[in-house]
């Protein structure tokens, strides 16, 4: 476990007795590289029993190791005062059920929070889409993985909502078309309205004095200079697209 490069998500983000889920999805992470999940999940017989086959003897010895292994693991990515709670248990699966029994968050409160989240999201004004539409997807993503039950559409309508009243433009054309997007493809439409409309300027015009034999020294001729639109294009050079995104239809 000593050359596992993941310890170090454990070593940052310790259990601390109000993190359990977070905490519970890095231990897993870390485990799956060590293909060692399986100790946290189910308990094995302290002593093998009489008849035991060879395989069975090499499965408990297996076990045996690893349980070792994952209960330093699981201690280190303690607080001290958590810690000295569970120092005294040698079987991890106990170990991880007395934890659950007292800092496990019913998944009910955490989609609750999540929905409140994301419905309650707004863009504030001088922020960037792009900043703000990474925010919703990942709490759309949040609320696919506790299975909210909500559909794209859904999504779309409550993305648009968040939006400022300067992309009420953009909703109306978006409405009045029918069109049907990804969340992926409307934030990237999104990131290039706003491109394109914050990048656009004005027609100006720019005095240059110049001389001119028809009208005289010194009388001074005006140009119109164009401004230019930068191309909303390279704004999306980078794609906001997370990975993961099967679970909702439409994506």
């Amino acid at each position: 476990m000593s050359k596992n490069p993941l310890t170090m998500i454990l070593e940052t983000n310790k259990f601390n007795g109000t993190n359990y889920n977070d905490w519970l999805r890095n231990l897993r992470i870390v485990l799956d590289f060590e293909n060692q999940t399986y100790v946290v999940d189910k308990s094995l017989p302290v002593t093998l029993l009489e008849g035991s086959t060879p395989e069975e003897r090499v499965t408990f010895e297996r076990w045996q190791g690893d349980n070792r292994k994952v209960r330093s693991v699981v201690l280190a990515s303690m607080t001290n005062d958590i810690q000295k709670q569970y120092d005294r248990h040698d079987d991890v699966v106990s170990i991880m059920l007395r934890i659950k029994e007292v800092y496990a968050v019913p998944v009910r409160h955490i989609r609750y929070a999540a929905t409140k989240a994301f419905f309650g999201t707004k863009m504030t004004e001088g922020s960037f889409m792009r900043e703000h539409g990474i925010k919703m997807l990942s709490l759309v993503e949040k609320l696919e993985d506790l299975q909210a039950g909500f559909d794209n559409d859904t999504y779309i309508d409550v993305i648009l909502q968040s939006l400022l009243p300067s992309y009420d433009p953009f909703v109306v054309n978006y409405n009045m078309n029918g069109l049907e997007k990804s969340i992926n493809e409307l934030i990237n439409m999104l990131v290039q309205y706003e491109a394109t409309t914050k990048n656009s300027e004005p027609s100006v015009l720019v005095g240059e004095a110049s001389t001119s034999k028809a009208k005289g020294k010194g009388a001074k001729r005006w140009k119109r200079k164009k401004g230019k639109v930068k191309a909303a294009a390279s704004a999306l050079s980078a794609p906001v697209a997370p990975v993961g995104w099967a679970k909702v239809k439409g994506r």
